[in-house]
């Protein structure tokens, strides 16, 4: 009977780790621009990210390169900013595309796709600090938010953001004039759920744009950390 309690307890609790495992992906972030030739190896990476249940793969366009003679479609001044923040953040003085940032914390150069599964894979066997679950109704999207090992003191921004699967660029002018690309996960929308002091669950609620799917991040308030992320269902 003993040996039959324990059992059914460790398959409990594999269970419930297996479930949180799957229900905190991690955040890669890549920076990127329609005028730099040295971004589409990095773009496919992207597309494979995209293809991930343990990841959650956004393209970031940023307008910096659009002077060298093509201006990038999808590019935000926002998203230049978030890059600018997260170097700051990180002691650096200087951004660049492309560059892949991992759940707010760590740059990789380029498309270095060792060093990238390197850090998803650190990453992935981290202890969770929080769990986040995201719902959709039409335009509204609820969000639930529990801590579970956060350090004291802290702010966290709750974002939603929503993303389009996949976008085609023919461009005709700048360092790839002449080339037709897809491009994977790229950011078209953030919204503001609102901020959360970590100490207790809570609930927020926030309305998206009909027509983009949504993924949901909790990170630390100045361009921290992601703490914890997921998709909305």
């Amino acid at each position: 009977m003993f040996r039959s309690i324990r059992a059914t307890a460790l398959v409990s609790l594999f269970l419930s780790t297996a479930a949180l495992a799957e229900g905190d992906p991690v955040v890669v972030e890549l920076f990127t621009s329609q005028g730099c030739s040295s971004c589409p190896p990095a773009d496919r990476i992207m597309h494979d990210l995209a293809k991930r249940d343990d990841v959650i793969g956004l393209a970031l366009h940023v307008d910096y390169w659009d002077y060298i003679g093509w201006k990038d479609e999808y590019a935000d001044p926002d998203h230049t900013l978030r890059q600018r923040t997260y170097a700051r953040e990180g002691g650096r003085s200087m951004i660049y595309t492309p560059q892949m940032v991992v759940n707010g914390q760590q740059d990789v150069v380029g498309a270095q796709s060792r060093e990238l599964d390197r850090l998803i894979n650190a990453h992935l066997k981290a202890a969770p600090q929080a769990s986040v679950t995201a719902v959709r109704s039409g335009e509204d999207v609820s969000v639930d938010v529990t801590p579970i090992e956060l350090p004291a003191g802290e702010t966290y921004d709750i974002r939603v953001i929503q993303y389009s699967p996949m976008r085609h660029a023919s461009i005709r002018r700048g360092e790839l004039a002449g080339h037709d690309l897809d491009y994977a996960n790229v950011v078209e929308a953030w919204h503001m759920a609102g901020q959360w002091d970590g100490l207790a669950p809570q609930a927020f609620s926030v309305t998206v744009d009909a027509d983009f799917p949504a993924v949901v991040l909790v990170q630390r308030a100045g361009h921290g950390p992601i703490v914890a992320a997921a998709r909305v269902k």
